[in-house]
C-alpha cells in the first residue's frame, strides 16, 4: 500500500511556504518533497509518474492551490520580460526555468527544487485527468492554462507537458491577449480580400511554418477581420485552444480537441453538420484530418489550417507524402481543385530588438493549379518569384525587402533564406 498523501495544512501558510529565495520567489512548498519521496524506489518512469499522480489527487485543494501558485509565480514573469515561451522540468533544464525572449531561449531562475522527481509533481497538478490520459497514451499532453494577473486581465497559455528521460518537462507558449489587424501583416489588396469570405466563399487556405513562427498569430487575425465583415458562422477547431475569440458579426464557435470532440477530423464532420461559413482548423496532422478539411473546402466551405513546414512549395509536397503512392495522384488532384493559398512565415530577429514577420505568399492561380495537377510543384517557386502584380512573394523577396528597410540585417536574411543563392542575388542588385 503506497503512503497516504500528506495532510492539509491549509493554503500558503505552510511552513517555509511564505520563505523567499535569492530571486524574490516563494519557496517550493514543504510537503512536495515529503511526496517526492514517498514513490517507492523500484518504480520508475511512466509507473512512477503515476504513482505522483494517484497521490496529488489525494491532496487537498488548498496543497493544489500551493502547487499551481508555485509554478504561477515563474510564469507571471513572462510578460514584463517580453517572453513568448517558458520551459521548465526534465534532466535537461537543470532545475532553472528557461524563457524565449527575442528568439533565444536561456535560462532565468533556479526552481530551487531538489529533484526532478519534484518538478514532476508540478507539473502533474496541472493537469487535468484527460490530460493525464493523452500523457499516458501518447507520452505528451496539449493543454490550456489561465492566470489571472494582478492588473485583473487573464492571461492564457497553450501548453505541452511531454516525457524527458522517463521524468516531465512543460513548455508554456503565451498567448497574444490581443489580435493583429490583418492590414498590419503587410499582405498585399489581393490577399487581404482573398482571405475574406465575402470576397471568397470556399476553398483551402493554409498558414505555415515552424513552431514559433506566428502562424496562430496570422490566423487569428484573418479570423478577426471575417468576424468584422460578414454575418455568418465560424468553427475553431484546435488543441488546445488559444485565442478566443467575441462575437461580432459572426457567431464563433471554440471547439477544443479533447474536452470538447475527440478528434480534429470528427470535429470537421461534425462542423458540417452545424451550418458553418468558416472552418478554422487547427492543424493538418494526419491523412484523416488532411481528408476532412479537403472534403470540407470540396463541398463550399472556407476552410483555414496550419502545416509545419518552411516553404509554400514544401507544404504542398508534404500534404501529398502523408499518403501512400496509389493514393497520391488523388490527392493532389483534389488539394490542386481546393486550395486558394498558401502562406509560409518566420520570425527573424528585428534591428533594435524584438522579431519581425517574414512571409513567403502563394496565391493559387489557373498556372499553379495545372502545375499542382501535373506534379511539377517544382516550377511553382518560379510563379511566386513573378506573381507579385498577383499577391505573390517569395521568402526571399520579403528578407530583401525588410533589409531594405533596415529592420534586419544582410547576414539575418541569409540565415533565414530557403534559397540563399536566391537571396544572395537580390543583395548583389542593390
Amino acid at each position: 500500500m503506497p503512503p497516504p498523501a500528506p495532510a492539509a495544512t491549509g493554503p500558503a501558510t505552510s511552513p517555509g511556504f511564505a520563505d523567499l529565495d535569492a530571486d524574490g520567489f516563494h519557496r517550493i512548498p514543504p510537503f512536495v518533497r515529503q511526496l517526492a519521496r514517498s514513490a517507492p524506489k523500484l518504480l520508475a518512469g511512466e509507473d512512477r509518474l503515476r504513482f505522483y499522480a494517484e497521490q496529488i489527487g489525494r491532496l487537498s485543494v488548498d496543497h493544489r492551490e500551493q502547487l499551481r501558485g508555485f509554478v504561477e509565480q515563474y510564469v507571471a514573469k513572462m510578460h514584463p520580460m517580453g517572453a513568448s515561451d517558458l520551459d521548465m522540468g526534465g534532466p535537461a533544464t537543470l532545475g532553472r526555468v528557461w524563457y524565449r525572449v527575442d528568439g533565444d531561449k536561456t535560462p532565468h531562475f533556479e526552481l530551487g527544487v531538489a529533484s526532478n522527481d519534484e518538478v514532476d509533481i508540478l507539473i502533474l497538478n496541472l493537469l487535468s485527468e484527460r490530460n493525464q490520459d493523452d500523457l499516458w497514451e501518447v507520452q505528451s499532453a496539449d493543454f490550456s492554462y489561465q492566470l489571472d494577473a494582478e492588473d485583473g486581465m487573464r492571461k492564457r497559455f497553450r501548453c505541452t507537458a511531454y516525457y524527458d528521460n522517463q521524468h516531465l518537462g512543460v513548455c508554456l507558449r503565451a498567448i497574444n491577449e490581443e489580435v493583429r489587424p490583418l492590414d498590419g501583416l503587410g499582405f498585399h489588396p489581393v490577399i487581404q480580400k482573398g482571405v475574406l469570405f465575402s470576397n471568397v466563399r470556399s476553398g483551402l487556405a493554409l498558414v505555415t511554418g515552424v513552431t514559433g513562427s506566428g502562424k496562430s498569430t496570422t490566423l487569428d487575425a484573418i479570423i478577426d477581420a471575417n468576424n468584422q465583415d460578414f454575418d455568418g458562422h465560424i468553427v475553431i477547431i484546435a488543441k488546445p485552444l488559444e485565442y478566443v475569440h467575441n462575437p461580432q458579426r459572426c457567431i464563433i464557435r471554440h471547439r477544443e480537441v479533447g474536452p470538447d470532440v475527440p478528434s480534429f477530423k470528427v470535429g470537421v464532420s461534425q462542423a458540417l453538420r452545424q451550418d458553418p461559413d468558416i472552418i478554422m482548423i487547427g492543424e493538418m496532422r494526419d491523412p484523416e484530418t488532411i481528408d476532412a478539411a479537403i472534403e470540407a473546402a470540396d463541398t463550399g466551405h472556407k476552410v483555414f489550417s496550419t502545416l509545419h513546414t518552411a516553404s509554400a512549395v514544401e507544404s504542398l509536397d508534404r500534404i501529398v507524402a502523408e499518403y501512400p503512392p496509389y493514393e497520391q495522384e488523388r490527392v493532389r488532384s483534389r488539394l490542386a481543385d481546393v486550395l486558394n493559398l498558401v502562406v509560409s512565415q518566420k520570425l527573424p530577429p528585428k534591428i533594435g530588438g524584438g522579431r519581425v514577420l517574414a512571409k513567403e505568399v502563394l496565391w493559387v492561380t489557373a498556372s499553379v493549379k495545372a502545375a499542382i495537377h501535373n506534379n511539377n510543384t517544382g516550377e511553382i517557386y518560379q510563379m511566386i518569384w513573378e506573381g507579385g502584380r498577383q499577391g505573390m512573394i517569395t521568402l526571399e523577396q520579403d528578407l530583401f525587402r525588410l533589409v531594405r528597410e533596415r529592420k534586419i540585417t544582410p547576414d539575418i536574411g541569409l540565415q533565414y533564406a530557403n534559397n540563399k543563392r536566391r537571396f544572395q542575388q537580390l543583395m548583389q542588385t542593390a
